[in-house]
């Protein structure tokens, strides 16, 4: 669902007129193809395992300097590193300074996403960075929204909308992560 919006966005973005420069958090060499497809500019990986926040901060400082409007989407789960949370996506948001937008996976799910919700919004101050506001992913109607959106309301975050499952926008994956599949062209 991560990569499915961040495209979305990238092109979103893009179609307004707006240069936009795309990142991803983590050593991806999959996902950031699919970025610059969307973006129409090289998306690049901000990675404190392999590089150190120092130059993650410089990194995104280089790419940034020429773009109206910078995204990064994250990897694995919000608070995934190498060790615990050190280099996760939440580490990398607080290092470049940027708010974070939640995806979350609300299939099977509907009210009971609201302590989570709440625990990602506190959790993610230890790391300096600041949930924005949540867009649910697999979503089945415009009810199942309704309790998605009280959810949010009584977490105390905005909720910015959703995406609603549909099989004719999944992209292909395998063990590793996405695949780059000739069928799917943006």
């Amino acid at each position: 669902g991560k990569t499915t919006f961040t495209m979305g966005l990238l092109r979103a973005l893009r179609n307004r007129g707006l240069s936009v420069q795309p990142y991803k958090c983590g050593p991806d060499y999959i996902d950031t193809k699919w970025h610059t497809l969307a973006a129409g500019r090289e998306s690049v990986n901000l990675d404190i395992w392999m590089g150190g926040k120092k130059h993650v901060r410089n990194v995104f400082d280089k790419y940034s300097r020429e773009a109206e409007i910078c995204v990064a989407e994250g990897a694995m789960g919000m608070f995934d590193g190498y060790d615990k949370a050190y280099g996760s996506s939440a580490e990398i948001a607080g290092v470049i300074g940027a708010k974070t937008i939640l995806v979350v996976n609300a299939k099977s799910a509907a009210y009971s996403v609201a302590p989570t919700i709440y625990g990602f919004c506190h959790f993610s101050k230890k790391y300096g960075t600041e949930i924005a506001g949540v867009v649910f992913n697999q979503v089945a109607s415009e009810n199942h929204f309704t309790f998605l959106k009280e959810a949010c309301h009584d977490a105390g975050i905005e909720c910015f909308g959703y995406i609603r499952k549909e099989k004719d926008i999944e992209l292909p994956s395998r063990h590793l992560g996405l695949t780059i599949d000739e069928r799917f062209r943006i």
